[in-house]
């Protein structure tokens, strides 16, 4: 039986949602016919092709090298029995909460003189390396953007059948060789679809490739941003087009591999890795050392240094006033968005994984592309539409505005986690269902809800550890008084209170470490 024709509702839905989605490219191409940029001058320059390769090489770079940490990490803590398993799949996906320039930082005064891992190795006469350039910029972003591809694919794992890996173990194979030719294949979706958010991510970050003083298109961008708004707008069009681009191609390829395979009861027994336990165990040990215990201790370090600060009185002179404020704004505002982003692709992601085809890659597109602008070309846009309308004026500076702008901004990164989990359906248990007259509203919340939560808490999971550090958009579009842990953060590391940016970078990932548990990977282990 051959799936059915998108439903009207669902047509309309997803037009107007791809036009909403469709606004910070309108306004970017509105402001370059307005400002008249000289495009050939701008794309002819070596000030836009030297820094726009970088750009291209760094986020390839990251989306392969956190592919193959997110996959891997993936697979040991959902198949395997190494010892501490429930305890690695908890940490996996805490790096993502560092705010890049935090991340960098962190890791900057680890390595810089007098750094903490400096201390550490002096007896051993080593001269540490300086921590800038291309190789850390890579390294600091995989580090902090590969839980973009583990939770996806530790989601899929859970719902793949029991049948095809045990079946090719019964054959004689080792684990190594099924993973790579029976996972790995059956995975292939989920990598890409997280790839694919890392290489957005990379390209537009603009905080760590700062620190790092790695030239890329970002860094002009932002070094501009009031300088020169033609070319400002010039180039954010550039990354949206690199966007459009790498989305339309991606799709491609998912539409060609999503397959409805008939779902598992039960997921493979644990691969026993003897006597690999033990080297596995301490390659995870000495990773998240330094993905996750290395930031966290250079962290500490500043609180420490910021207690001692004041040896006259020893009182604590890290200030703690409005922190229980920002603390409560950090996790309603990002428990609101990341439910509103996955109810608000979920259309799309039935769109394009029951009915993929043109229509569907380009409203997909368009709502990824967001994700490759800046965030400070978002919250520009934003601005500017309220500022010249009289209807939408007051809603700027109010909470409904930043998480609008939320949705926008981090919906790609929901869409294509939940677009997976959607086009892992089984074909067969649908089908069965209509033909004994469920209606789409009975088979939504009977069958396809419990067998897609898994992903859909993968999605709301990146959605929330983002929105809490999202740091430009929250800056422009917040209500007056409304601080966030992320904004504090930069007002402490702008005033040079490295102490206080410690403490609150802490105070951030206890609290993402806490809603992470509660509301993703709970739920994720219960559903799988």
């Amino acid at each position: 039986m051959g799936r059915a024709a998108p439903s009207k509702i669902l047509l309309v839905v997803v037009a107007v949602l791809t036009i909403c989605f469709a606004g910070p490219l309108l306004f970017v191409l509105y402001r370059n016919v307005r400002l008249g940029a000289d495009f050939g001058e701008i794309f002819s320059s070596s000030r836009t092709w030297g820094p726009f390769g970088r750009s291209l090489l760094l986020g390839t770079s990251v989306a392969l090298l956190s592919s193959i940490v997110g996959t891997s990490l993936a697979w040991v803590t959902i198949r395997t029995d190494v010892p501490g398993v429930r305890l690695w799949r908890l940490l996996a996906p805490l790096p993502l909460v560092f705010p890049s320039f935090v991340g960098a930082t962190a890791l900057i005064s680890g390595f810089a003189n007098g750094g903490v891992l400096e201390q550490l190795i002096d007896p051993l006469g080593i001269d540490l390396p300086e921590l800038a350039g291309f190789w850390a910029a890579a390294m600091v972003l995989t580090l902090f953007t590969y839980p973009y591809v583990f939770l996806p694919v530790a989601a899929r794992l859970r719902r793949m059948p029991a049948s095809l890996e045990e079946s090719a173990r019964l054959l004689g194979r080792s684990p190594m060789s099924v993973f790579l030719s029976v996972v790995v294949p059956q995975l292939r979706t989920s990598i890409t679809a997280g790839a694919s958010l890392v290489f957005l991510y990379a390209i537009s970050d603009f905080g760590a490739v700062q620190l790092l003083r790695y030239d890329t298109l970002t860094r002009v961008i932002y070094s501009n941003a009031f300088a020169d708004q033609a070319l400002v707008m010039a180039l954010s069009l550039l990354l949206a087009v690199v966007a459009l681009v790498v989305v339309w191609f991606e799709g491609r390829q998912l539409s060609q591999q999503l397959v409805f395979a008939d779902s598992a009861q039960r997921v493979a027994l644990p691969v026993r890795l003897r006597l690999s336990r033990i080297p596995v165990l301490a390659g995870l040990v000495a990773f998240f050392s330094f993905a996750l215990v290395g930031p966290v201790v250079s962290l500490a370090y500043w609180v420490l240094r910021g207690v001692r600060a004041d040896r006259t009185s020893g009182s604590l002179v890290i200030s703690t006033d409005g922190l229980a404020n920002a603390i409560g704004n950090t996790v309603f505002v990002s428990v609101v968005a990341a439910v509103l982003t996955v109810l608000v692709v979920l259309p799309f992601a039935y769109f394009s994984a029951r009915h993929p085809g043109r229509p569907s890659r380009l409203a997909s597109s368009v709502v990824i592309s967001g994700f490759a602008m800046p965030g400070l070309v978002l919250a520009i846009s934003f601005v500017f539409w309220i500022v010249n309308s009289d209807a939408l004026f007051r809603f700027y500076q109010t909470l409904p505005l930043l998480i609008v702008a939320y949705i926008l901004h981090f919906g790609a990164q929901a869409a294509r986690t939940s677009e997976v989990a959607v086009g892992a359906l089984p074909k067969g248990v649908e089908d069965a269902a209509r033909v004994l007259g469920a209606g789409r509203t009975r088979r939504f919340f009977t069958i396809e809800l419990p067998i897609i939560m898994p992903g859909l808490l993968a999605a709301m999971g990146l959605v929330l550890l983002s929105t809490m550090k999202e740091l430009p958009a929250t800056l422009f579009l917040r209500p007056n008084g409304f601080d966030t842990l992320a904004t504090r953060i930069w007002a402490s590391m702008d005033n040079i209170s490295l102490a206080k940016a410690g403490f609150e970078s802490l105070i951030l990932l206890v609290v993402s470490a806490i809603l992470t548990w509660v509301l993703v990977l709970r739920h994720s282990e219960a559903a799988g």
